[in-house]
This record gives C-alpha cells, sequence and structure tokens, in this order.
C-alpha cells in the first residue's frame, strides 16, 4: 500500500507540475503576441513614412514645407486620403502606444482570471480571458481611432486654408511654436499628473472585473480616454514636428513609456517637458528669424 500510495504521490505531483507553471507560460505568450504585433506595426510605419517621404513637401511662404500627408495627390479623392491617414495613424498608435499600454493589459488578464468566476473566487481560463483582454485593446485603439479622424479633419482643414491664404502659411511657423511651448508647460500640470497617475495605476483592485465583453470594452475605452488625455501634449509635439518623423516618434514614444513605467514617471514627464518647451523657444526664435 505504501508503495502504491507513494507511486500515486508522484503521479499526481508530475501532472500538478505544468499547472504552477502555467501562469509563467501565459505571461510569455502574452508577451510574445505583444512582441510581434508591435513589430508588424512598427514595420508599417517605417514603410509607410518612406513612401510619404519619397513624394516630397511643397514649400510654403514663412519657411515651412508642407507634407503630402494632409492634401489629396493628383487623382485621389478626400475620402481616400482620409481612409489612408487613419489607417496608417491606427498602426503608428499601436506601435507607439504598445509598449506602455501591455503591462496594463497584462495586469488586466491577471486580474480577470483571479476574479472572473461567477462566484467570484475561482478564476477563468486563459483561452476566456484572451478575448477579453483582446476586448479590452480593442476599445483603447478605437479612441485613439476616433482621435486620428479629428486630427486628420482639424489639419487637412488648416492646411487647405493655409494654401489659399498666404497670411495664414505665414502665421502656422510661430502658432506651431507657441503651441509646441504650451504643451511642454502641460508636462508640469496637475491636469497631466492626474491622468498620468491613472495610466501608471498598478492595482485594480477598484474596479469591477465581471468577465464579459462589455465590461472589457467599457474597460478599453475608459483607458484609452485617459491615455489620449495625457499624452495629448505629446501627441501634439508629434503632429507639429511631423508625423512622419521617425526620431519624432522615437522621442514621443520613448517619452510615453518611461513617464507611464519608470518609478519616478512625474520626474520624467517634468524633465520631458523642460525638453519640450526648450523645442518650443528654439522653434518661436526660428520663426522670427523667417518672419
Amino acid at each position: 500500500m505504501d508503495t502504491i500510495g507513494a507511486a500515486i504521490g508522484r503521479n499526481v505531483s508530475r501532472r500538478a507540475a505544468p499547472s504552477r507553471n502555467s501562469p509563467r507560460a501565459s505571461r510569455w505568450i502574452f508577451f510574445a503576441i505583444v512582441a510581434l504585433v508591435f513589430a508588424v506595426c512598427a514595420a508599417s510605419t517605417v514603410v509607410w513614412c518612406a513612401s510619404m517621404s519619397a513624394m516630397g513637401d511643397m514649400p510654403m511662404p514663412g519657411g515651412w514645407t508642407l507634407s503630402m500627408t494632409w492634401v489629396p495627390m493628383c487623382g485621389q479623392k478626400w475620402p481616400r486620403v482620409a481612409a489612408s491617414f487613419v489607417g496608417m495613424w491606427v498602426m503608428m498608435m499601436i506601435a507607439m502606444m504598445l509598449p506602455s499600454l501591455a503591462p496594463a493589459l497584462w495586469r488586466y488578464h491577471e486580474a480577470v482570471g483571479l476574479t472572473g468566476g461567477r462566484d467570484g473566487s475561482d478564476g477563468i481560463d486563459d483561452l476566456r480571458v484572451a478575448p477579453l483582454t483582446a476586448l479590452v485593446s480593442v476599445g483603447y485603439f478605437f479612441v485613439w481611432t476616433v482621435a486620428g479622424v479629428a486630427v486628420f479633419a482639424l489639419g487637412a482643414a488648416t492646411m487647405a486654408l493655409a494654401l489659399h491664404f498666404p497670411a495664414l502659411a505665414r502665421a502656422i511657423p510661430f502658432a506651431a511654436a507657441v503651441a509646441v511651448l504650451i504643451a511642454g508647460v502641460v508636462q508640469f500640470s496637475a491636469w497631466k499628473a492626474r491622468y498620468l497617475a491613472c495610466g501608471r495605476c498598478t492595482s485594480m483592485s477598484h474596479y469591477a472585473l465581471p468577465a464579459h465583453a462589455r465590461a472589457a470594452l467599457r474597460h478599453g475605452l475608459r483607458l484609452g480616454v485617459h491615455c489620449c488625455y495625457c499624452c495629448a501634449g505629446l501627441t501634439a509635439v508629434l503632429l507639429i514636428d511631423g508625423i512622419m518623423d521617425l526620431y519624432a516618434m522615437t522621442f514621443v514614444t520613448a517619452a510615453i513609456t518611461a513617464e507611464r513605467l519608470a518609478p519616478a514617471g512625474d520626474r520624467v514627464a517634468r524633465a520631458t517637458g523642460v525638453v519640450v518647451m526648450a523645442m518650443g523657444m528654439t522653434m518661436i526664435a526660428r520663426a522670427f528669424a523667417f518672419g
């Protein structure tokens, strides 16, 4: 009997071992998928930037150039231009925001897996958690898609007016410089600190985490809205400095990721604000020089 009992014990322990390793395996799978999505979107963004840069820019009064991103090419219609912009905007935002979003998605994945059972105590398996986590990301990037539509509408309208009114075109460099300076100041504001704290939250105990699609989508929308508010200033810097500029994308991505994930994120945000304010003052001096 002792021999049989020992054999059963060894068999049970061998069967139990994979389950103890399953959270670690799940984590590896999750971040491998995130890395793959990031790589695909980053590569697509690089290709798009290269293709748009090859088209050249249009010199404008005031010493600046107009990117072809904002105007139809020969034979193009506005809906096609808008669809192309929004599609690549989404790719770009996935590449830029995924590094800072991934930890929040994993926290949701873990929290729902632990508390998503019907009785409030038993967890649910990865096959049910994974689609819910994907829905969170869908809600998050839906908010950024709406933001992209608004950005294109505003940018295209502004550039169309600049093409027809030279006085407005000459004023754009100064207005852009002031906007960058304001974006730097915003990095020091309580408004920025509040939404940055929301993005840096490491505990999800204050959220209700029912395991159903509506709650997951709602959580993603909430994350997306908070992120848009938090990143508004840095996104404006990207748009002004050049939406096709890979260096600007890298700087903004690094700044957003660092202020979300670094231990002293608020200090990182303020340091970024100093850099952005310096950029704004340099642009103001350049605008006066060309003006």
